[in-house]
């Protein structure tokens, strides 16, 4: 588990391999402002006509999966793209998008319901989404070695980490002994728990503003946008930090993830018990959901590397997997919480915050238990010879 890397430097926020994870980040800017949209506009669209109206979750659903098929899709490009010290920060540059995006979008959404009316929210993001589409297919190549942009050298340098690294559509999957893999289920437990809380901090922070502050739409859009304004600045923050604390052999990987685990599950399931007891005040409450909301962030760094550590050969299946896991914590999280509101508008709120930090917790548990950063046995080239 030492970490043995070549010393050789070439160079990085210059480079075309930072170049695309800020594409990417832009890419998941936009995803999520498409998808974010949907949680604001509603809040205009239902006091139209029902002013105890909750989020259509069948809109939400169906914009989960996409979100899901689009971020296993990107962890692929990095088992080509990303060298080992340098996983964390390119993970966290494009992963971060997700966050910013519903910062734009809930900045910008009050103003366009206000001032051409909310359809021209949808219209606007899809004019968005296409034009990124097509530079996309232009930009992007499969394989470093491939780019016609890219220097010699930065070739070079990112092949030699992936000369061993054999593309799993070769061999046939070992289901049998990942669904036995506690290794695996670690993550799965992990990435349960973040789709779970940031789901409902995504979709319902709109509806919980209202229903404490009593702000109109403009207010409420600010307001809700801060949250995802830190969360982004934690989360790239978290990939330099640790990928810092791994090139300078501070703490072993496996210690690293499990840092970040920690602290991306049980801050946010703390500040979300902070938001019940102590968010007497106006600020108070704005506090606590915004530290509830950005330390989530501090787990991208860990559960989504933490497949390619344990199984690179798998790591786009086992991404789409775990991000499967995900949807449907998302999916019954937000399905669940609308019940809840429309159910018991007295306590909801202290049922859905106490749930989430359940959750946070056992998930925390499992990981430190169970988690592991190096190869496993099902993973390994000479598994695939036994038949």
């Amino acid at each position: 588990m030492d970490n043995k890397f070549p010393p050789r430097k070439v160079p990085s926020f210059c480079s075309f391999r930072y170049g695309l994870s800020i594409l990417l980040h832009v890419c998941n800017v936009l995803i999520m402002s498409q998808r974010m949209c949907v949680s604001l506009t509603m809040v205009v669209m239902v006091n139209r006509t029902d002013p105890h109206g909750l989020p259509n979750t069948s809109t939400e659903e169906l914009l989960d999966n996409i979100k899901g098929t689009v971020a296993a899709a990107q962890q692929v490009i990095w088992i080509k793209w990303a060298p080992p010290l340098e996983r964390g920060r390119l993970t966290s540059i494009s992963i971060s998008g997700f966050m910013l995006g519903p910062f734009i979008t809930l900045i910008a959404t009050g103003f366009i319901c206000k001032s051409l009316g909310w359809p021209m929210v949808f219209y606007i993001m899809g004019a968005c989404g296409c034009t990124l589409s097509l530079l996309w297919f232009v930009l992007f190549y499969d394989e470093p070695k491939d780019h016609p942009c890219m220097s010699i050298s930065e070739k070079e340098y990112i092949t030699s980490f992936h000369v061993q690294q054999v593309s799993s559509s070769e061999y046939s999957l070992p289901i049998k002994d990942m669904l036995k893999s506690l290794p695996l289920w670690a993550i799965c437990m992990c990435i349960f728990a973040l789709f779970w809380s940031s789901t409902i901090i995504l979709f319902y922070t709109p509806t919980f503003i209202n229903s404490k502050l009593h702000v109109n739409i403009n207010e409420n859009g600010l307001l809700s946008a801060l949250p995802h304004l830190f969360s982004w600045i934690f989360g790239l923050l978290a990939g330099q930090m640790s990928d810092f604390l791994l090139s300078r052999n501070i703490f072993s990987i496996l210690n690293i993830r499990k840092l970040f685990i920690m602290l991306g599950l049980l801050l946010p399931a703390l500040f979300c018990v902070c938001l019940l007891y102590l968010s007497s005040s106006f600020y108070g409450t704005i506090i606590f959901l915004i530290l509830a909301c950005a330390t989530g962030s501090f787990t991208m760094v860990a559960v989504i590397v933490n497949t390619l550590e344990i199984a690179p050969r798998y790591c786009g299946f086992l991404n789409g997997f775990i991000l499967v896991i995900g949807t449907i914590a998302g999916i019954i999280s937000s399905t669940l919480t609308g019940i809840i509101l429309n159910q018991d508008p007295e306590s909801s709120w202290f049922k859905i915050f106490f749930l989430i930090a359940g959750i946070n917790v056992i998930g925390v548990i499992f990981y430190l238990i169970f988690a592991k950063a190096e190869i496993q046995d099902w993973a390994k080239e000479k598994q695939h010879t036994r038949l």
